[in-house]
């Protein structure tokens, strides 16, 4: 296997999860551009993926891990991309929507963590990337569920990188923070406003740059940390979010 230079991801094997959505599906042709290998997965059902994953479930991790085992021989690359967002204070949120959101958004990286860390030790340049969120460095009245399970994913990715940095091939795990991210999430969070139109400008306003994040804008950044170009970067969380929480 070739030690890849740069920003390139040539060789790279990467399983992103959640890849049927608008920003995993950025982040696997982000991949397959810097001469990696996109690895596609998703709940079943969803059309053009490599197989079904349903990231909630440690069965389907173990089966996946196998058929990349079988077909490719190592993991160099994770991400993490599987997610939803619930709209609700903590008052309004159910104890069973708060249980739905931790289980995709903070236990499905814990057992993407765990389950890919036998292969990625058969790379020479391993890395993780958790999608977190802004939302996981900041509070929302009306996002109780998402914050949490999202400033998880932030804490769970320092916890995985000193322990990678322990291991012989390290394993590097970092976490990007985007704000809103134009595609199906802000759509989802739009519909549930009784004006859409408006709601989606106001999350623009709401970011200093005056606009949502492109997709592929996101995908550049998580090529970069899976790429050996970030090799001194790990545990720490990269900001996309238009000057968001700068203020």
């Amino acid at each position: 296997m070739r030690q890849t230079t740069g920003g390139r991801l040539d060789g790279h094997v990467v399983l992103v999860t959640g890849a049927a959505g608008t920003l995993g599906r950025a982040i696997s042709a982000a991949v397959t551009e810097g001469g990696g290998i996109a690895v596609t997965s998703d709940l079943a059902g969803r059309e053009g993926m490599d197989f079904a994953l349903d990231v909630t479930c440690e069965a389907d991790w173990q089966r996946a891990m196998a058929e990349i085992a079988e077909r490719h021989g190592r993991l160099d690359g994770l991400v993490n991309n599987a997610g939803i967002v619930l709209v609700g204070d903590v008052e309004a949120t159910s104890l069973a929507d708060w249980r739905r959101v931790m289980a995709v958004n903070a236990d499905g990286v814990f057992l993407g963590c765990k389950s890919a860390m036998t292969l990625l030790a058969r790379s020479l340049s391993p890395s993780i990337v958790n999608v977190s969120s802004v939302s996981g460095l900041v509070g929302g009245a009306n996002l109780a569920a998402y914050n949490a399970s999202k400033g998880a994913v932030r804490l769970l990715t320092k916890s995985v990188a000193l322990a990678g940095a322990r291991r012989s091939p390290q394993v590097r795990c970092n976490s990007v923070h985007p704000a809103f991210v134009a595609g199906d999430m802000v759509d989802g969070l739009a519909a549930a406003a009784r004006d859409p139109d408006r709601a989606r400008a106001r999350m623009a306003a709401d970011i200093p740059l005056g606009r949502l994040a492109e997709p592929a804008e996101i995908a550049e950044a998580v090529v970069w940390l899976l790429s050996p170009a970030s090799a001194f970067m790990t545990g720490a969380e990269m900001v996309l979010d238009g000057g968001l929480v700068a203020r």
